[in-house]
């Protein structure tokens, strides 16, 4: 069970609430580090089913959007070493994380980081064959206009996976009324099929609770896979 050690969310006021929420979308200054750390524990777990569900081969190119701080990096390269990875980040200092604890992966060019807005990503068109995100999508000011990068960068028929905590789950967690924009499983589906995507399956985990704040809330994942029409 996961444990964070803040005040009772209830007890906080508008402010604490929004620099959360700030912090969460995108991790900077004194403690950017943490946030990236907390984030790592507390989607172990999607992260690595995620991983899973991408199915991945030798000679996969795959582009993960918001990685973070890469915790999880090794565990899509272990599987074959011909695998390579870009991982793109709004953070900076996510991105210097990422390099730090990568560092092997980068030197060997198996790796490589981006500061990047993911509405206009630094890839050539039709550059992977599979890409990711998780729990990022409630940040995307314009939805349809990252998706339509994500299609350029895809190659034919590329996969997309995208993670989140479907909206039931996340309303009752007080900070997420400020910057987050939540989704159900049908609005999510939808807004993929709006954008040019093929829904080809959806998954749904149930994951142990997380204690945050003396409190404790029911986590479960969702993941929709789609591919480039």
């Amino acid at each position: 069970m996961l444990k964070y050690p803040e005040t009772n969310f209830h007890l906080m006021d508008e402010s604490t609430l929004r620099s959360i929420a700030a912090q969460l979308r995108k991790p900077e200054g004194e403690y950017a580090i943490q946030v990236g750390e907390r984030m790592n524990e507390g989607n172990r777990d999607i992260n690595l089913y995620t991983i899973e569900a991408l199915e991945l081969k030798a000679g996969d190119k795959i582009l993960e959007i918001g990685m973070g701080n890469g915790f999880f990096v090794k565990d899509i390269l272990s599987v074959d070493e011909s695998i390579t990875y870009a991982g793109c980040d709004y953070s900076a200092i996510m991105v210097e994380e990422a390099n730090k604890i990568n560092e092997g992966f980068v030197a060997n060019k198996r790796a490589a980081f981006y500061v990047a807005d993911a509405g206009k990503l630094p890839f050539a068109d039709n550059s992977f064959d599979k890409t990711f995100t998780i729990n990022t999508i409630y940040f995307w000011d314009e939805p349809a206009t990252v998706l339509a990068e994500l299609r350029r960068v895809l190659m034919p028929g590329g996969q997309l996976i995208v993670a989140i905590r479907p909206k039931h789950t996340m309303v009752d967690l007080p900070f997420t009324q400020y910057g987050f924009t939540l989704y159900t499983k049908d609005e999510l589906q939808a807004l993929l099929l709006a954008n040019g995507f093929k829904v080809i399956d959806t998954i749904e985990r149930i994951e142990p609770a997380a204690e945050m704040s003396g409190e404790k809330f029911p986590m479960e994942g969702l993941l929709v896979i789609a591919q480039k029409a």
